[in-house]
């Protein structure tokens, strides 16, 4: 089957580009996602990075004017597939999962924060965590702090939401395939070499926690994949003392996890 090709026509040529990898195992999902992204009010490219075999997708691809590329079989690998064949000529980019959302308001505050400063390599803000049926659980919110701690501490910067200057994107190569989980703080902590990395203030997206989530199902994976990339990130001299923080670190995270799935499970017997 060919690769359709249907990106929205406009009459402002869109600066943000979005890929949206996808097993199309979760339509209804989906289309919550792409309505997310399509009700933003700024134009928007999306490529669909997905199994061409799935109706579903084909379906998705018709409604919402996308672009549809094959899966290479792996989630970062579709990452840099959508963003390494797609046009030179966006300014900012970023990935949603199929289960991710958009807040009203996010991208028009992400790229005011970015225009507003080129030397900002990615804009951020607030996160809300929500469970299957879209009740809230959390909202992660750390704001100008995350930055601060992001080489050692907890990652609180959430990806669903970001979104970063192409022309950094570039120069950091895209996301580290090699990674299973932790490839979005990966590509943080190198993005933050070559640029700021800004809060705006506000919520900006909406991340769906539920028992087959990747980050919930696998947690020790994660947490070992992210102390792999904060040691690249620090100095041969720091990476002597990772010892001390990478501990408490581990049970803050866990901790911070176990605290999600209880509201999860609360909401779900009520």
């Amino acid at each position: 089957m060919p690769t359709i090709s249907n990106v929205a026509d406009s009459d402002t040529q869109a600066e943000v580009l979005l890929v949206v990898a996808t097993l199309g195992r979760r339509p209804e999902y989906l289309k919550e996602t792409l309505t997310s992204i399509r009700e933003q009010g700024v134009p928007v490219d999306i490529v669909i990075v997905a199994p061409l075999s799935e109706p579903s997708i084909h379906e998705a691809v018709e409604e919402f004017n996308t672009q549809l590329l094959p899966d290479p079989g792996s989630l970062p690998g579709a990452i840099n597939v959508g963003v390494n064949q797609s046009s030179q000529h966006y300014e900012f980019v970023n990935w949603l999962n199929d289960d991710d959302l958009l807040e009203p308001g996010s991208l028009r505050a992400t790229i005011a924060a970015l225009k507003a400063d080129p030397q900002t390599s990615v804009a951020f803000g607030a996160c809300r965590y929500i469970n299957e049926v879209g009740k809230e659980l959390w909202i992660s919110k750390a704001g100008p702090l995350a930055p601060r701690i992001l080489k050692w501490g907890p990652d609180l910067i959430p990806q669903p939401g970001m979104l970063v200057r192409m022309s950094a994107w570039r120069e950091v190569g895209g996301v580290d395939e090699s990674f299973k989980l932790a490839f979005d703080l990966d590509l943080l902590l190198k993005l933050q070499k070559v640029g700021k990395l800004v809060d705006v203030g506000q919520t900006v997206s909406s991340f769906r926690w539920h028992a087959s989530s990747l980050t919930v199902d696998d947690r020790t994976t994660n947490i070992k994949e992210s102390e792999r990339a904060k040691r690249a990130a620090l100095s041969p001299t720091a990476r002597k003392f990772t010892w001390i923080w990478e501990g408490p670190v581990r049970v803050a995270t866990r901790l911070a996890a176990n605290e999600v799935q209880r509201r999860a499970k609360k909401l779900s017997e009520t």
